[in-house]
């Protein structure tokens, strides 16, 4: 079965934002979908965030899990993927996501090195990165920088900022679709005996 985790962001909660949009949408079509509740979002600690992510994954082990992130959940998404190779992580969104140090010091502890690329390509899942052009806290530059460096699919959002409900965002379609891609693809793949 597909199943979709959502992994809010720094200060972030489960149904804030174009959350509750996607898990709708997603089972309206079959697909489960829920958003985690990330410990401690005012004082995001990676540690406790992956280990809530591997909880889930380690629940799941016969389904294709997808992994959705907005800001620092995308950023702790690209963390568990260069610590652990689980093959049922079938596809990755990442929506605003940050891949270098911000001003915002209560998330260094995430960003403290250079991620390892060719580890998270490595593993093989499907990767997409969704961002506002004019994104005041997240540089486009991160998201440019990870597509290239994941050979992932880039979206980007022209007026998006943040992409987040203080952006006006309650909906993503975006990522609906390029999540729907992903599972075709994936049972496309399969068909093919791959």
């Amino acid at each position: 079965m597909n199943k979709v985790f959502l992994i809010h962001g720094f200060e972030g909660s489960p149904n804030g934002g174009w959350r509750p949009y996607l898990m709708a949408e997603l089972n309206a079509r079959d697909v489960y979908a829920c958003a985690l509740s990330m410990p401690s979002p005012e004082k995001p600690l990676l540690s406790e965030w992956l280990q809530e992510i591997r909880r889930h994954v380690e629940k799941n082990p016969d389904d294709a899990l997808y992994l959705v992130g907005h800001s620092l959940g995308g950023t702790a998404i690209l963390r568990y993927l260069e610590r652990y190779n689980d093959k049922n992580i079938k596809g990755v969104v990442l929506v605003s996501t940050p891949c270098e140090k911000t001003q915002n010091r209560k998330i260094d502890n995430f960003l403290e090195s250079d991620f390892d690329y060719e580890t998270i390509k490595s593993r093989g899942s499907a990767v997409a990165i969704i961002h506002g052009v004019d994104d005041p806290w997240v540089p486009v530059a991160n998201a440019k920088h990870v597509a290239e460096k994941t050979q992932g699919k880039l979206i980007l959002i022209p007026n998006g900022k943040h992409l987040n409900d203080s952006s006006g965002f309650r909906e993503l379609p975006e990522c609906l679709e390029v999540l729907l891609e992903m599972m075709v693809q994936k049972e496309h793949h399969v068909c093919l005996g791959g």
